[in-house]
Formats: C-alpha cells, structure tokens, sequence
C-alpha cells in the first residue's frame, strides 16, 4: 500500500524535497542552495535530494518549478540558466520508475495553502507570492485557472502605473515597483547604501522613515493589483506568501488600504487579505495534493 508521494519545490535559490503523506503529514524534509550554474546541475540536485527519501512506500513524484510547466512534464525556469525546454518530467521518470507531476509553483502553492494552510475549506482563492519576483496562483470554484498558454497568474505584468517605463518590457509594471528587487533599489537610492528588501523591513521596523515610506508605496502598487484581482476574480481569500510580505503590516496596511480604495465595493467586502501559513511547505504540499488528485483517487 503506497503511503507517501516524494515532493520536490524547485526555487531560483534553494530546492526542498520532502515525503508527503496523503494527510498532509511531511517527513524526511530535507533542502540544499540552487546551483548557480543552472541546467543539469539543478537536475541532478533533484535527483539526489529524492534519493535521499525513503523510497520503498512512495507511489509517485510531485515537482513545483519556478516557472511554466507544460503538462508533458517539460519546464521553462527564467531564473535557473539552461531551463528554456528542460524535460525534467521525463528524466525524473526515467531514473525512479515512478509517475511524474510537474507543475508551476504559483499554483503548487495556492493548491498546497488551500489544502493545508490559510485557505483551507476555500474554493475561490488567490495566493500572491511576492518575490524576487511576483505571481499569482489561482483557485475558481476550486478548479485551477490556467489560461489558454499556462500562463494564467502571472500578475507581475498587472499595469498599476499611468506612465510606461521601459524596465515594464523586462519585469512588468507591478514587479517593477512593488517586487523584492525593486523594494531594495528604492531604499538602496535613499539610504545611500547597499541593502536587501528583508534588511528594508528591518531598518523600517527600527524607526527608519526613509525604509517605511520605500515599502509604503510599494504596498500602494501592490494594493492596485490586489484591487484589480478582487475586481475580477471575486475571490473569497487572498493568501500572501513570498520573501516580501515577512515585512507584514508595513507592506500588507498600505496595499489593504489602496485595495479598498479601488476595487468593486461589495467584493472588498467579502475578501480576507492574509498572509501565508505554510510559508515554504507551500510549493511542497501543493505539488504532493496535486500527485495524489491525479494518480491515486
């Protein structure tokens, strides 16, 4: 009797591997840095963090990526070199013997947070991971929202500005402003030194009015696209997850407020704004919830 899928959550910095069992119960969690290098590197990491589970009761393999995952198991990752078309379904079946799911984290990570996190028992959800860079994962009536290309979700490009600027090209307009990279650009420029968006949360809970207005108006930016999701998707909750929102109130009190300002009255009223309770067992147990849907009901 199978009693576990091996999970695997791919990220640009670091790749996780746990046993999930059907309950949700994780065990034999173990996590290693993403190779700089990219390509096969990253693919064997994989490999040999699986290996390094127990195998004899696993009934299959669910992998979250950083990215598309096209539902033949292939994978396009921008932030791991080499992943333009990687075909990690394939290989992951080839050296375990056993069925593949592969699938983008942002809806690895909403399927996971409604199964066992923040928005449990909810079928119209949104998970927002703000990031190094910024997505969305999608939940309506239950079902995935995935687009006519896969590319549902990807709420990095929402126009929350009046004005085009030519960096929107690269990143999109939200990601531009509200993104962890951004976040730590805009304190860099007015604190006259070098520092990360988490450092920025910290000089800000210090005291630092410079650091707080930085993530206040990043969360005005953030708070238009949660408006315009609202707006469009009626969601019952939306779960924000993501390096960035450690910053909590500082970040997520500015975007409630601009959410209210701008979105449909009656589904602002209907709508939590929480922050993610699974943290990064997010990508881990979606991808396992989503292993078990298709292979063992």
């Amino acid at each position: 009797m199978a009693e576990y899928v091996l999970a695997a959550d791919i990220g640009g910095t670091k790749v996780a591997a746990a046993c999930i069992a059907r309950s949700g119960k994780i065990t034999h969690r173990c996590e290693a840095p993403t190779p700089a290098e990219g390509g096969g590197a990253v693919v064997d990491l994989v490999v040999r963090l699986l290996r390094q589970l127990p195998q004899e009761k696993a009934c299959s393999i669910g992998v979250d990526v950083p990215g598309l995952a096209w539902p033949d198991g292939s994978v396009w990752a921008p932030n791991i070199r080499g992943w333009k078309r990687c075909p990690l379904g394939r290989i992951l079946r080839r050296r375990f013997k056993l069925p593949v799911l592969v699938e983008s984290d942002r809806n690895a990570f909403v399927v996971g947070e409604s199964w066992r996190g923040a928005a449990r028992h909810c079928s119209d959800v949104v998970f927002l991971i703000v990031g190094t860079g910024i997505g969305a994962g999608i939940l309506s009536a239950g079902q995935l929202l995935r687009g006519h290309g896969e590319l549902a979700g990807a709420v990095g490009w929402l126009a929350v500005s009046n004005t085009f600027l030519s960096p929107y090209s690269s990143t999109g307009c939200l990601e531009a402003h509200a993104a962890g990279p951004a976040i730590a650009s805009a304190a860099s420029h007015v604190l006259h030194r070098k520092v990360s968006a988490r450092e920025v949360a910290l000089v800000a809970r210090g005291g630092n009015k410079a650091a707080r207005e930085v993530l206040q108006e990043a969360g005005r930016y953030l708070g238009r696209a949660l408006a315009n999701l609202v707006s469009t998707l009626n969601p019952e909750i939306i779960v924000i997850g993501g390096g960035v929102a450690e910053a909590g109130d500082l970040l997520l009190g500015p975007a409630r407020e601009e959410m209210n300002r701008w979105a449909q009255p009656l589904a602002a009223k209907q709508v939590r704004v929480v922050r993610s309770r699974l943290q990064a067992n997010a990508g881990l147990l979606g991808a396992a919830r989503l292993a078990w849907d298709r292979y063992h009901l």
